[in-house]
C-alpha cells in the first residue's frame, strides 16, 4: 500500500481526521504514528483546567438535592406547573453549566490533540463503559467518570478498567447501585429495602459477555447480591463510613447480602468488597468478553459487519494478553483488514463534527457553536439514550434527515468561514489520494468558496472513514 494511503487511513479511520498539512508533515510510519500513542499517558489525559474532580461534583450535587428540597419542601399538590418547573430546573442550572464545560473540554481535545488514535480510543471506550447524563445525579460526574476512569485506564487491562468503572459514583448513580440493599443484610431487613439488579445486569448483558453470553437470570441476581454495600460517600452514607470524602466509593457493609454466591457456575465465598471485586476480575477475563469486546472493536475500526477473522484475531490478543488494552490495539492495527483501502464505516454525528473542524483547521471554537451543533447533529456528548451507548452503525446515523442536518451545519460553517479556506487544497491535504478525481473536481468547479467546501465536508470521500 502506497505510504500516503496508509496515512490517510491512519488520520481519518484510526484518528479522528486530518488537520491541514497534518499528513505531509507528520505520518511518515502510520502504523508506527499509531503504535506510539498507545502507551503513552498524556496521549489520552486531558488537563483538568478548571474542571470538576469527583469531590467537587459530589459537592455541585449535594448542593443541587439540597436547594431543590428546600424549594420544595412542604409544597406537594401546591405549586403551579410554572412554580414546579422552576423549583426544578433553576437548581439544576448549575449542574449543567458543570455539563457544558465538560462538553467544551473534550470538544477542543479533539479539535487540537495530536495523538488523535488515542482520543478515538477514549470515545470508543467511554461509550461501551456509558454513563449518561440524562439523569440529574449523573450530570456532574460524566465528565468526570471519563476522566478518571477511562483516560487513566487506556494503558493498563480490561479487568482493572471494568473493575474501576464499577467503584465510580457516575457508574453507581448511574445503574441505581448506591442504594441496592441485600435483603437479608442488615439495613435491608430494617428499612424493607431491596435488591437493585440494574448494574448487574448491565455488567453482563452490555460491557462483558454479551446478551448471548452463557448468563442467566439467576446470575443476575447473584452478582446484584454480591454487589450490594458498593456505594459513595454522600449524604447519610458519609456517616456509615467516618473519614470519606464526598463521591468516594465506600463499602457499607451493613448494606451487603451475607454468604456466598454462584455466578457462571462459580462459587465466591464471603468475602465482603472482595466478593464482587473477584467476580468483576472472573468475567474480565471470560472468552465471551473477549469475544463481545473483539466485535465491538472490529465494528467500530473495520465496517459494520466485520470479517470474521479479524474478530478472532482480536479476541485471541484479549485472550493471550491478559486483557491489556495496549496489546489489544496493536492488534488492531496491525490486522489487513483494518487497511481496506475502500472506507467502510458511515462517520457518527460526533465523528463527522471533529473531523469537520480538524478539516478546517480552526484552532478553536465557541462553546454556544460546540452546543448549537451537537443538538442539532443529534448526539450531544455525555448523552447516550441508554447504557449501551450510541449506536455505531451506518442505518443509525444515514437517514434522509440526518443528513440534511449535516448538510445544513456544513453550510452554516462554510458560509462563516467565506473566503478565508481554500477548500479543494484543504480536501486534498485532509484526505490525500482517497480523494476522487469527481470530487476533486466538483469543488475546484464550485461557485464560490463556501459552496466548495460544504461540497467538500458533504462528500462521501469525507463522511465516511
Amino acid at each position: 500500500m502506497p505510504q500516503t494511503l496508509a496515512a490517510s487511513i491512519a488520520v481519518n479511520r484510526f484518528g479522528l481526521g486530518a488537520r491541514p498539512g497534518e499528513l505531509d508533515a507528520e505520518i511518515t510510519d502510520p502504523k508506527d504514528w499509531l503504535a506510539q500513542q498507545l502507551t503513552r499517558t498524556t496521549s489520552f489525559t486531558l488537563p483538568p483546567g478548571g474542571l470538576p474532580t469527583t469531590r467537587s461534583a459530589a459537592e455541585a450535587l449535594g448542593s443541587y438535592l439540597e436547594d431543590l428540597k428546600k424549594k420544595t419542601a412542604g409544597k406537594a399538590g401546591k405549586m403551579s406547573p410554572d412554580e414546579q418547573e422552576e423549583a426544578i430546573l433553576k437548581p439544576l442550572q448549575k449542574l449543567r453549566e458543570i455539563l457544558i464545560a465538560e462538553i467544551e473540554a473534550r470538544t477542543l481535545r479533539g479539535l487540537t490533540t495530536e495523538a488523535s488514535f488515542a482520543e478515538r480510543l477514549v470515545l470508543f471506550w467511554s461509550n461501551h463503559f456509558t454513563v449518561s447524563a440524562n439523569k440529574a445525579v449523573t450530570i456532574p460526574f460524566a465528565g468526570v467518570f471519563e476522566r478518571e476512569v477511562i483516560r487513566a485506564g487506556l494503558t493498563g487491562t480490561f479487568a482493572d478498567l471494568l473493575v474501576a468503572s464499577t467503584r465510580h459514583p457516575g457508574m453507581l448513580l448511574y445503574l441505581d447501585q448506591a442504594q441496592s440493599m441485600g435483603p437479608n443484610s442488615k439495613a435491608g431487613k430494617r428499612r424493607d429495602k431491596g435488591l437493585n439488579e440494574n448494574l448487574a445486569r448491565e455488567i453482563l448483558e452490555l460491557q462483558t459477555l454479551g446478551a448471548q453470553g452463557g448468563f442467566t437470570q439467576a446470575d443476575v441476581t447473584e452478582f446484584a447480591k454480591a454487589l450490594t454495600g458498593w456505594s459513595l460517600a454522600g449524604g447519610r452514607t458519609r456517616l456509615l463510613v467516618p473519614g470519606a470524602d464526598p463521591g468516594d466509593f465506600i463499602f457499607v457493609d451493613r448494606f451487603h447480602e451475607p454468604g456466598t454466591r454462584t455466578v457462571m457456575g462459580k462459587r465466591y465465598s464471603a468475602d465482603d468488597e472482595g466478593q464482587g471485586e473477584a467476580i468483576l476480575r472472573d468475567l474480565a477475563k471470560h472468552p465471551s468478553t473477549a469475544q463481545r469486546v473483539a466485535m465491538k472493536l472490529a465494528r467500530h475500526f473495520i465496517s459494520d459487519k466485520p470479517p470474521a477473522s479479524a474478530v478472532e484475531a482480536l479476541a485471541r490478543s484479549f485472550r493471550t494478553s491478559g486483557g491489556r488494552l495496549p496489546a489489544l490495539h496493536e492488534t488492531l492495527i496491525s490486522l489487513e483488514e483494518a487497511w481496506n483501502p475502500e472506507a467502510q464505516k458511515f462517520k457518527s454525528p460526533n465523528e463527522f463534527f471533529l473531523s469537520a473542524l480538524r478539516f478546517t483547521g480552526l484552532p478553536k471554537v465557541e462553546r454556544k457553536a460546540i452546543t448549537a451543533a451537537y443538538g442539532l447533529l443529534g448526539q450531544v456528548p455525555y448523552q447516550a439514550p441508554s447504557p449501551e451507548g450510541w449506536p455505531d452503525d451506518a442505518a443509525s446515523w444515514a437517514g434522509p434527515d440526518a443528513v440534511i442536518k449535516r448538510v445544513e451545519w456544513a453550510q452554516a460553517l462554510a458560509d462563516r468561514l467565506g473566503n478565508k479556506v481554500r477548500p479543494e487544497n484543504l480536501a486534498r491535504s485532509a484526505l490525500g489520494p482517497a480523494l476522487s478525481a469527481a470530487t476533486a473536481q466538483s469543488i475546484a468547479r464550485a461557485e464560490s468558496a463556501s459552496q466548495g467546501l460544504t461540497l467538500a465536508l458533504m462528500s462521501p470521500e469525507f463522511q465516511r472513514r
